[in-house]
């Protein structure tokens, strides 16, 4: 008699399908029915060895109804006995004890076993002491191992590991606590070339009292999704982590951080690039058929590389012909390559450093892509697996990892054009900077300019030292909203508009207006777009600009100065304290029509003036108050020159990752002491020109200037004379003896002298000629009270 299944509370178990047999004689029986004689198809399908079942009775090994036989752990399957009597000498009945599959008849109980027993998912149930009970076809399947091995051990004793460890302990603790279990598994199986991914559900089976008798598990292989998984995070990776930088190590780096700390794509990564592209060039594109030199732009691995295992960072190295990084780059083709291969082979044997890297990781499997951006060869990047990654390298990881370097290409060819063009702006910046500190008697300077860090760059930040007649000099700072090179042609516009103004001697207020008419009437239309993209050739007053102007004058030792939008300076007096100029704020360039206002103060000798930008005082961390209070604290401290004192300010307060530029002018006041002016006060008296002149030779002679009387006094006598003739008095002549001999004369009118070709019969015109012939320059300074002339001529003295 056939049954499907067992009543209420009772298992019952098919054959195990690795024994597709008919029928199985399992034993013989002796006159009292007890077991006399035990197969081994018996001890494979019922788990009993002959030494526990010789002896024992039959019905032992039966269902109470004698329709199917007992497994050793009690369950039943799903068979029929069959007992045929034996023949034999003595009066004893013996049987012959077979079985034979049940077909099953299709009902409902069968198509439930059999879903279960055909269920793609590993299905397996454990006893409470975590010994296997029963498992489906496809968990047969995984483990490799017929049932009647497996039957009756734990999941640890055939298939040990780590992992199997940690789901036999969650298989306990769910029979212990009834409460079900997930986790998620990444390992191999036996004789399995690669790792699988394994959704696995532990889960108590309870009767309708809730006692657990037994442990379900539900293990899904879900590589393939786990695969794709992992490649669409890759590139999800990639895309936020690649590319935040315009630096083309920095790319490079990221690259590699992604693949190999991020996503453990590949157990080893180096980027190497073409020289050109360090520099901002764009490299020739075509084919390349010498040797090709590339530095090692980044690299990283799961491991420490031995020494001279591979090129450092930076270095310059030339890969030989059979490399595949030299041949993706030649043939702009992917090289996916096992270490075994002829190409690979020949390439180990020519470069000895990336052998003893093989044989140091056990690697395996490679991938060369080349890095192309708008058809141009930028490098190669090269991805190695190892021993501790057993899986090589395949066609999906082929396609994930071209669209990857692709995509890192445009971010590196982005960062290569944008060290081109900070390059290029950097270059116009320098330029246009003074180069080293100014030499003037007046003023000891000091001076750095620090572009900005991450992605902003070289921007419009500038600083000038203009002499100014009169042994006084021009002080000037600006700042030009924006980076790249347009900023700096502004600021190249800017500065030279300022030294043009500086030139015709305005005071600070009345240059600033001008410049802010220049900057208004040139810069863009009132709907222009305020972006970074503006021509270089105008100076753009919506894109923004400031700027602070002063005039030091060392005879007097006053400072006159006016700002427009920018931070005041900070004043450090000889006694080290250092506070802030209270100093009128005017307007930005370009808005046009608002007034300026200077100020005028004493500076003391030997105190030290600081003019800078506002990126040495504005930070995300503090506002502008604060950032004041920081910089005077650094000022203040003591230090051994200018030079050093910029180095201290730049290292204290200056934050590269704020992404503004700094400039800074550190100013430390002279004073000219008498010993180095003469001045007289003249009556208008066409009498006096005569005395002048003796006055003027009897000081140049006390100076030591004797050889310098002849011009000095026909200068003294033609200014003089002008300034009786054509101004109004008093009138003062006044000598300043530097590195030039300086004479001025003033007087109370606001009438200008200019120059002009006399004609034979005129009998006047030709003395400013003759001073503008014999002087190194001259010019007219209009002051509140007048006006002063003055001329220079150099001193060839030591």
């Amino acid at each position: 008699m056939h049954r499907t299944g067992g009543p209420p509370g009772r298992r019952t178990r098919q054959l195990d399908k690795a024994h597709p047999v008919e029928s199985v004689t399992i034993a013989v029986t002796d006159g009292d029915r007890r077991v006399a004689y035990w197969s081994r198809e018996a001890q494979e399908l019922l788990g009993y060895t002959p030494a526990e079942i010789i002896g024992r009775p039959l019905d032992d090994l039966v269902s109470a109804d004698g329709e199917t036989v007992r497994h050793r752990d009690g369950s039943l399957l799903d068979t029929q006995v069959h007992l045929s009597p034996l023949s034999g000498a003595t009066q004893q009945q013996n049987f012959l004890v077979t079985t034979i599959a049940s077909p099953g008849t299709g009902k409902l109980q069968d198509l439930m076993w059999w879903m279960l027993e055909q269920q793609s998912p590993s299905l397996s149930i454990y006893d409470r002491e975590g010994r296997l009970l029963w498992s489906n076809e496809a968990a047969r399947r995984t483990v490799d191992l017929p049932q009647s091995e497996v039957r009756g051990r734990r999941l640890t004793e055939f298939l040990p590991g780590p992992a199997f460890e940690e789901a036999e302990r969650r298989i306990l603790r769910v029979a212990e606590t009834g409460e079900p279990e997930y986790t998620e598994l990444f390992v191999a199986l036996p004789r399995e070339p690669r790792a699988h991914a394994w959704a696995v559900d532990v889960f108590p089976l309870k009767d309708a009292h809730g006692r657990v008798h037994a442990v379900g598990m539900v293990g899904n292989d879900y590589s393939e999704q786990h695969h794709s998984r992992e490649r669409m995070a890759l590139l999800s990776e990639a895309r936020t982590r690649i590319g935040a930088s315009l630096d083309v190590a920095g790319t490079a780096q990221e690259l590699v951080d992604v693949t190999v700390t991020v996503s453990h794509f590949a157990d080893f990564v180096s980027v190497d690039l073409l020289e050109d592209v360090f520099r901002g060039a764009l490299p020739s594109p075509g084919t390349r058929t010498g040797p090709l030199s590339l530095r090692r732009a980044a690299q990283g691995g799961t491991r420490p590389l031995p020494p001279g295992a591979a090129p450092g960072v930076g270095a310059v190295h030339t890969p030989p012909q059979s490399s595949p990084v030299v041949r993706c780059q030649v043939t702009g083709r992917t090289v996916l390559s096992h270490v075994q291969d002829p190409d690979i082979v020949r390439w180990l044997a020519e470069d000895p450093g990336q052998a003893a890297h093989a044989r140091a990781f056990g690697t395996h499997s490679l991938l060369a892509v080349p890095v192309r951006a708008r058809g141009v060869t930028l490098g190669a990047a090269l991805f190695l697996r190892h021993s501790s990654s057993p899986d090589p390298f395949g066609p999906d990881d082929l396609t994930v990892i071209e669209d990857l370097v692709a995509k890192v290409a445009v971010c590196l060819d982005n960062a290569r054009r944008f060290t081109h063009e900070r390059g290029t702006a950097l270059a116009l910046q320098r330029s246009l900077l003074p180069g080293k500190p100014t030499l003037h008697p007046a003023v000891e300077t000091a001076s750095r300019y620090v572009p900005a860090g991450g992605n902003a760059g070289v921007g419009g930040d500038w600083f000038d030292v203009i002499p100014l007649p009169g042994a006084r000099v021009g002080l000037v700072v600006g700042d030009v909203v924006g980076h790249g090179i347009s900023a700096s042609a502004t600021m190249g516009r800017l500065r030279t508009a300022v030294r043009t103004l500086a030139d015709i001697d305005l005071a600070p207020d009345e240059l600033l207006t001008h410049l802010d008419d220049i900057v208004t009437h040139s810069g863009l239309p009132q709907d222009a777009d305020d972006s970074d993209d503006v021509s270089a050739s105008q100076i753009p007053g919506e894109v923004g600009a400031t700027c602070l102007y002063a005039v030091y004058d060392p005879v007097s030792r006053t400072c006159s100065l006016a700002r427009a939008g920018h931070p005041p300076p900070i004043l450090v007096g000889p006694d080290a304290t250092a506070q802030v100029v209270d100093l009128p704020a005017g307007p930005p360039l370009g808005l046009g029509s608002l007034p300026f206002e200077a100020a005028e103060f004493t500076l003391p000798e030997n105190s030290v003036l600081a003019l800078f930008t506002d990126g040495l005082i504005e930070s995300r961390h503090h506002d502008l108050d604060e950032g004041n209070r920081i910089l005077c604290r650094a000022l203040a401290r003591p230090q051994p020159s200018l030079e050093a004192l910029c180095d201290t300010v730049l290292d204290t307060q200056h934050l590269a990752a704020d992404g503004d530029d700094v400039a800074l002018l550190l100013i430390r006041a002279r004073a000219l002491g008498p010993e180095s002016l003469a001045t007289w006060d003249l009556p208008s008296d066409p009498a006096i020109v005569a005395e002048a002149r003796k006055r003027t030779g009897d000081r140049l002679a006390e100076w030591g200037l004797e050889e310098a009387s002849f011009v000095t006094e026909l200068v003294v006598s033609e200014l003089v004379t002008n300034a009786i003739r054509y101004g109004t008095g008093p009138i003062r002549l006044r000598l300043i003896k530097d590195r030039t001999l300086t004479c001025e004369v003033s007087d109370t009118s606001s009438t200008s002298p200019h120059l002009r070709r006399a004609r034979l019969s005129d009998e006047g015109g030709r003395g400013l000629l003759l001073v503008a012939q014999l002087t190194e320059r001259w010019g007219t300074r209009h002051t509140r009270a007048g006006k002063t002339i003055w001329a220079e001529q150099v001193l060839h003295t030591a």
